[in-house]
């Protein structure tokens, strides 16, 4: 029998149930968008790209009518607009992004996820209900056979990367373009979130974002 607190199965690792209970007012919150938005997906975001990618970029959680609505993460709100076009430039992405999961946009060597997958009220999730999901992010990682870094987009995500590899926060302090070699040999990247709020006050440009893959990558194909 799996551990106690482990991830319910599903067909991929790391990967929870399209009715998961584990965080009552995020089911709650599911369950009332349900409702007023029958169109949108509705349920824990699923990881976007392979398993086998070396990379794996980890934002905070699904935007309400982002990736709530689209089922791919960072898809049809503005973080998008900033990641995926910076994903294709640095070769990390093949074919056009174009807001929607059908515009046939392909990962060729990273893998997107969120920390917490279900969309919560307000954008933001509480600390108990990162704990909850932290599992599934855990698993994750740990099913990535090719994995050398990790690039967490905003502290939250730091925090949840260090935490779900067992890690004290204390570890290693986040910092937009921070680079930390862990004990498990897997590089930790930091970038300041792609979102709206942060690009307009101008907290992230482009050129800021897109200097954190320029230090990232070689260093992705060093040996550690």
């Amino acid at each position: 029998m799996p551990p106690a607190g482990s991830p319910a199965r599903t067909a991929e690792p790391g990967q929870p149930p399209a009715d998961c209970p584990r965080c009552p007012r995020l089911a709650a919150f599911r369950a009332a968008n349900r409702q007023a938005q029958p169109g949108f997906h509705n349920a824990p975001v699923p990881s976007f790209g392979a398993l086998e990618a070396p990379l794996l970029i980890v934002g905070l959680a699904p935007g309400l009518k982002g990736a709530n609505r689209t089922a791919r993460p960072f898809t049809g709100d503005y973080a998008g607009d900033l990641l995926y076009p910076t994903l294709l430039k640095f070769g990390l992405a093949e074919g056009r992004y174009g807001a929607d999961p059908a515009d046939g946009l392909r990962l060729t060597g990273a893998r997107i996820t969120n920390a917490v997958r279900c969309v919560p009220p307000q954008n933001k999730p509480t600390p108990e209900e990162e704990r909850t999901c932290r599992p599934f992010l855990a698993e994750e990682i740990a099913a990535m056979p090719n994995l050398r870094a990790l690039l967490a987009l905003g502290s939250v995500a730091h925090g949840n990367v260090l935490a779900a590899l067992g890690l004290k926060k204390s570890h290693c302090r986040f910092g937009h373009g921070a680079l930390e070699v862990l004990p498990s040999g897997l590089l930790l990247a930091d970038s300041y979130h792609c979102s709206r709020y942060n690009t307009n006050t101008g907290r992230l440009t482009p050129a800021m974002f897109e200097s954190v893959f320029e230090a990232l990558l070689p260093r992705l194909r060093q040996p550690f």
